[in-house]
């Protein structure tokens, strides 16, 4: 990971933890008071309700007050009662209901089927005795109770609360209700209205989170700009330098040894040679001096060439003379004359003079890659293209060999020195470097602009 990267990484994860932490307390906080105050509006809302069905079942016996202090426990009186509470309703489910104290129906004017029915073991839906807890809470006194009942305007099974008092005189149990659904729906709504509200927060908290993120990594990559910008110039600079230095210490030693040692050798085996030629002329001079002086002259030829092979390395005289298609041409038949390689070196476009630095980049890029074709490749033919275009010098080198793993050969830090140095060379001068390889053959190729462009990051990845 780059440094650039880290100092990102440090900048934004804290602030990142933080917010997350900031987004899951709001939203535990904003979820228990959404509890509590459901609660509390249940609570409200229930205890509202009670006090109106109280005044409900009040009213109810004010109106059968009368029959019953009478005294009279007859059937006309009681069903005179059971018909003023039959008439009393309010609302659409509003309505009163009379049992005995053992649980059978004696009065409900929206289900008649009831009537007459002992209900003393009746279950709701979940398995509570509905008609045992009603007469349980009138025998107390009086008093709500929660259950489950069938509701006549739709009916649907529905919560309701029931209140219930006991009339001792006539062994009855008096009560109303009402149905709780819509207190459920109004429940629900709070709810869905609670959780809408969480979202938005969180929603909010998430934009105001990626703003600051953004904020802190915009601050970050402003600060970095300018001191990577500069860091680049200077390295550019730098890599110019070694590389124009690199260039001239050899292409002065390639003249010391091509002006002084050669010239000096070759004036030695010219001089061998004569010495050699008189005797041969005169071999009762000096018969046995001819052995000695013709392996001096093979192990001189062999220093020689030696000589020839040191100076093209360090800098082919060829380069500075004929340019640089003479010179990869000559590389190339010296490279054939000692394997089995068939090398074609070929030039399209208008040829032009290049300035040192490019033309020796070139050629080394050529140069390492025959190499490495000759010792890993196990190919039989390359070709070598050198391509003049309009706004760049193009270098291609294709053979037909067994390929390799370019991804693995970059990150090797054993392997691919040569190349990764060619790389960087290629980039300081503004150009692109590109390798593909497969199991039927390597493609290189180097692209030198023809007027020399800024280094930067992109063009050192081509």
């Amino acid at each position: 990971m780059k440094l650039r990267q880290k100092i990102l990484l440090l900048a934004v994860a804290p602030l990142a933890v933080a917010m997350l932490g900031i987004a899951l307390a709001v939203r535990f906080q904003a979820t228990a008071l959404v509890r509590h105050e459901r609660m509390l509006v249940e609570a409200a809302y229930l205890q509202s309700k009670e006090t109106e069905l109280r005044h409900y079942v009040e009213l109810a016996q004010s109106a059968i007050a009368p029959m019953v202090k009478s005294g009279r426990t007859d059937e006309a009186t009681r069903q005179a009662a059971m018909d003023a509470l039959a008439r009393l309703d309010y609302g659409r489910d509003g309505y009163f209901f009379l049992y005995d104290l053992q649980g059978r129906n004696l009065m409900h004017p929206r289900q008649p089927e009831l009537v007459g029915q002992d209900l003393w073991l009746l279950r709701d839906p979940e398995g509570a005795l509905t008609i045992q807890k009603l007469v349980a809470a009138a025998k107390a006194g009086g008093g709500s109770v929660r259950y489950l009942w069938k509701k006549p305007s739709s009916q649907q099974v529905a919560p309701k609360l029931g209140y219930v008092v006991a009339v001792p005189a006539w062994n009855w149990m008096l009560g109303t209700g009402i149905y709780l659904d819509d207190v459920e729906q109004t429940l629900r709504q709070l709810d869905a209205r609670a959780e809408t509200d969480i979202r938005e927060t969180m929603a909010w908290i998430g934009v105001i989170a990626a703003i600051s993120i953004l904020l802190v990594a915009a601050s970050g990559l402003a600060l970095n700009v300018s001191e990577h910008r500069e860091a680049d110039a200077k390295l550019r600079q730098l890599a110019q330098r070694v590389v124009q230095s690199q260039e001239e210490e050899r292409a002065r030693l390639s003249r010391e040894l091509h002006d002084g040692i050669s010239q000096l050798l070759v004036s030695v085996k010219l001089v061998l040679e004569a010495a050699t030629n008189r005797i041969r002329l005169a071999p009762t001079e000096g018969a046995s001096v001819a052995p000695i002086l013709g392996m001096a002259l093979n192990r001189l030829d062999s220093v020689f060439n030696e000589v020839r092979r040191v100076a093209r390395n360090l800098r082919p005289a060829l380069l500075d003379d004929l340019g640089l298609y003479a010179a990869l041409q000559h590389l190339a038949r010296e490279m054939q004359a000692g394997s089995t390689l068939t090398i074609n070196v070929t030039q399209t476009g208008k040829p032009r003079s290049l300035a040192d630095e490019p033309a020796t980049a070139l050629f080394r890029i050529a140069q390492e890659a025959l190499t490495n074709v000759e010792r890993h490749a196990h190919a039989t033919r390359v070709d070598v293209t050198l391509d003049f275009a309009d706004r760049a010098t193009r270098l291609t080198v294709r053979d037909n060999g067994t390929g390799f793993d370019v991804a693995r050969m970059q990150v090797d830090p054993s392997r691919g020195i040569g190349l990764r140095n060619l790389r960087e060379r290629v980039a300081a001068l503004g150009g692109s470097f590109e390798i593909l390889s497969a199991p039927t053959g390597t493609l290189l190729t180097a692209s030198l602009p023809t007027a020399p462009q800024p280094f930067s990051p992109e063009t050192s990845q081509s």
